[in-house]
């Protein structure tokens, strides 16, 4: 099979959609990779890497595009929607249910776009293309966060984990999965006072086993969420229900409420964010002034470490795409997970949960 391997659009997106190691492991199994130029440089590897690796490095987007398999990070920008064509299998991050343009441009290709946060093991909810970039922004939330609340960048000017005799920051996260459960390692690690709200009794108990008293573990409701808030130097959104719209669990009013200079890190803006007065920001522009707190909206907060993201993202993407260009449409039926991350197909959407955020388009 023909793969190809665009370099990213989105701003200062740095991730590649395979690595040359990755590349070789599908060269030795028959297929031809033909990756953009420069498309990993942004992550450490040269064009020399991938040619060594068995890759064709071709000098334009379309050549890269023009593929039975298109192999990305994130999801095509509205430059891109002219490469897609009917037939094609593209597999990448796709968020749809906060974005109903790209959800009508995948429709109307025809192309079959499989997207990695909805593959899903079946019988135990664990997704396992979103657990290691989940993992990496949890771990960023924080540090991003701990940056933004120097004064220098526009916040209070907080230690997160204060000194002997000044009380240390306070994290408030909302949601205890995977990326909440990693913001509360490197906070705690930081020295802050942290909390997490979850509706889940059983996630709270298993963070209990694992954090002990070192955190404070509150169920979520909005008596909690209010007072919790108010307190909270750094307020991470944490929330993921699969396939849809996050919900909003903060108001503006609530955010109104917070200290000056608090900062405010939604890790769900990806999937439309769950603080009401969050908007999509970048690398590039990461961070505004609303109600008088720092807004960090970057949707693709990994791409700010792409060495080590490529990589772990790759390790659990490539078996994956080996079936896929082993097998073709086949893989669909042979690996239930992978039909599961299934969106669009036959210009169709196909999804039931970014189904019933776009009914209409059913």
């Amino acid at each position: 099979m023909d793969i190809g391997i665009p370099k990213e659009t989105k701003d200062q997106e740095f991730r590649v959609g395979l690595s040359p190691s990755s590349v070789r492991v599908l060269k030795e199994s028959g297929h031809n990779i033909f990756v953009e130029t420069q498309a990993g440089a942004g992550a450490g590897f040269t064009d020399d890497d991938y040619k060594n690796s068995g890759a064709e490095i071709v000098p334009t987007s379309e050549a890269a595009w023009n593929r039975e398999l298109v192999v990305k990070v994130k999801e095509p920008l509205a430059i891109e929607y002219n490469f897609l064509q009917k037939e094609q299998v593209l597999f990448t991050y796709l968020h749809l249910a906060a974005d109903r343009n790209l959800t009508e441009n995948l429709i109307n290709s025809g192309v079959c776009a499989i997207a990695y946060e909805t593959v899903e093991q079946p019988g135990t909810n664990r997704l396992p293309l979103l657990t290691p970039m989940s993992v990496i922004a949890g771990r960023l939330s924080v540090q991003f966060g701990a940056r933004f609340l120097e004064r220098q960048q526009g916040g209070r000017g907080v230690l997160l984990g204060g000194v002997p005799g000044v009380q240390p920051g306070r994290v408030v996260i909302l949601g205890g999965g995977v990326v909440g459960t990693e913001a509360a390692k490197i906070a705690i690690g930081m020295g802050a006072r942290v909390q997490i709200l979850d509706v889940n009794v059983e996630r709270l108990s298993y963070l209990e086993t694992l954090f002990g008293s070192r955190i404070e573990l509150l169920y979520s409701n909005s008596a909690h969420i209010e007072a919790a808030v108010r307190e909270a130097d750094l307020l991470i959104g944490a929330v993921l229900v699969l396939g849809r719209r996050a919900p909003v669990l903060v108001s503006r009013e609530l955010v109104k409420q917070m200290r000056p200079g608090s900062v405010i890190v939604d890790v769900a803006v990806d999937q439309g964010g769950c603080i009401e007065t969050v908007q999509t920001t970048s690398h590039t522009n990461p961070v505004y002034i609303e109600e008088g707190v720092l807004h960090y909206g970057v949707p693709n907060m990994p791409g700010a470490v792409p060495w080590t993201a490529t990589q772990a993202l790759n390790n659990s993407t490539l078996p994956y795409v080996v079936q896929l260009a082993n097998q073709g449409m086949e893989a669909l039926k042979n690996n239930p997970a992978l039909a599961k991350g299934v969106n669009v197909q036959n210009h169709r959407l196909v999804h039931p949960a970014v189904q019933e955020v776009f009914p209409d388009l059913v």
